[in-house]
C-alpha cells in the first residue's frame, strides 16, 4: 500500500508543481485583464454620457434653427411686400415724370406765375370790365385776354398739382426704399442666425458620430478583454481544482495506508497476546505473525 502512495506521489507531484507554478501568472494576467475591462467600461460609459448630452444639444439647436427658418420665411414675405410697395410708388412716379415731360419743360412752368396770381389778374380784369372799362375793340381784347389767362390758370393748376404730387411721390419712394432696406437687413440677420444654428447642429452631429465610434471601440475592447479575462479565470479555477483533486487523492491514499497499518499492528498485538497466554496458533496465524 505504501508503494502505491509513493507511486501516486511520483506521478502527481510534477503535475501539481507545474499547476502551482502557473497559478500566480494566471491570477496576475486575469487581474490585469479585469482592470482593462474596468477601464474600457468607464471610458464607454463616459463617452455615452457625452453622446447623450450632445444629442440633447443637437435637438436644441435644431429647434433654434427651425424657429429661425420660420422667422426668415415671415421676414421674406414682409420684404416682398415692402419691395412691391416700392415698385408701385416708383411706377406712379415714372408716370408723373412722363406726363410732365409730355406737357413741356416742367421747370419753366414752375418759374411762371402761380395760379393765385393769375386768378388775381383775371379778377382785376373782370372788375374793370364790369365798370365799363372795355368798350368796342378793347372789349374783344378783354375776352381774348381772359381766355388766355383761363388757359394759363388751368395749366398752372395742373402743373402745380403734378409738382406737389411729384414731391410727395419722391418722399414716398425714399421712405419705401428705407423700409425695403430695413426689411432686407432683417431677413439677412435671420438667415445668418438660422445658418449658424444649422452649422452648429451639423458640427455637433458629427461630434456625436465620432464619439459613438469611440464608444463602440471601447465596447469592443471591453467585450474582448472580458472574454480573455473569463478564459484566464476559468483556466485558473481549473488549475486550482486539479491541485485540490491531486491533494485529495494523495490524502485519501495516505489515509487508507495508515488505516491498513493500524489494522496490522492490532492483529500482531492480538496474536502475541494469544501466544503468551499459552493458546495454540494456527498455521495461518503463525505465517501472519512471521510476516509482521
Amino acid at each position: 500500500m505504501q508503494l502505491e502512495v509513493n507511486e501516486i506521489n511520483k506521478v502527481f507531484s510534477p503535475i501539481k508543481e507545474e499547476l502551482e507554478s502557473g497559478l500566480d501568472e494566471k491570477r496576475d494576467l486575469r487581474d490585469q485583464l479585469n482592470a482593462k475591462v474596468r477601464a474600457y467600461l468607464d471610458n464607454r460609459n463616459e463617452v455615452n454620457r457625452q453622446v447623450k448630452e450632445l444629442i440633447s444639444e443637437v435637438r436644441s439647436q435644431k429647434d433654434i434653427r427651425d424657429v429661425a427658418n420660420t422667422k426668415v420665411k415671415e421676414l421674406k414675405l414682409d420684404r416682398a411686400e415692402k419691395s412691391n410697395e416700392l415698385k408701385l410708388i416708383r411706377t406712379e412716379l415714372r408716370g408723373i415724370l412722363s406726363k410732365l415731360e409730355e406737357s413741356g419743360d416742367s421747370a419753366s412752368r414752375r418759374s411762371g406765375p402761380s395760379p393765385s396770381k393769375i386768378k388775381a389778374k383775371m379778377d382785376a380784369l373782370e372788375r374793370k370790365y364790369e365798370r365799363g372799362g372795355f368798350t368796342g375793340a378793347s372789349e374783344k381784347g378783354f375776352f381774348r385776354e381772359m381766355k388766355r389767362l383761363g388757359q394759363e390758370l388751368k395749366e398752372a393748376k395742373a402743373s402745380n398739382k403734378d409738382g406737389g404730387k411729384l414731391s410727395d411721390l419722391k418722399s414716398a419712394v425714399r421712405s419705401a426704399e428705407r423700409a425695403q432696406e430695413e426689411a432686407h437687413n432683417r431677413v439677412e440677420k435671420a438667415v445668418v442666425a438660422a445658418q449658424e444654428a444649422h452649422d452648429l447642429m451639423v458640427e455637433l452631429s458629427e461630434e456625436v458620430d465620432r464619439l459613438r465610434e469611440l464608444a463602440n471601440s471601447a465596447h469592443s475592447g471591453l467585450t474582448k478583454s472580458k472574454k480573455e479575462a473569463d478564459s484566464i479565470h476559468n483556466s485558473y479555477i481549473v488549475s486550482l481544482r486539479c491541485i485540490h483533486s491531486i491533494q485529495d487523492i494523495v490524502k485519501a491514499m495516505e489515509a487508507r495506508t495508515n488505516e491498513g497499518q493500524s489494522e496490522e499492528k492490532t492483529e500482531v498485538s492480538d496474536l502475541m497476546s494469544k501466544l503468551m497466554s499459552g493458546d495454540t496458533l494456527s498455521t495461518e496465524e503463525l505465517m501472519s505473525l512471521q510476516r509482521n
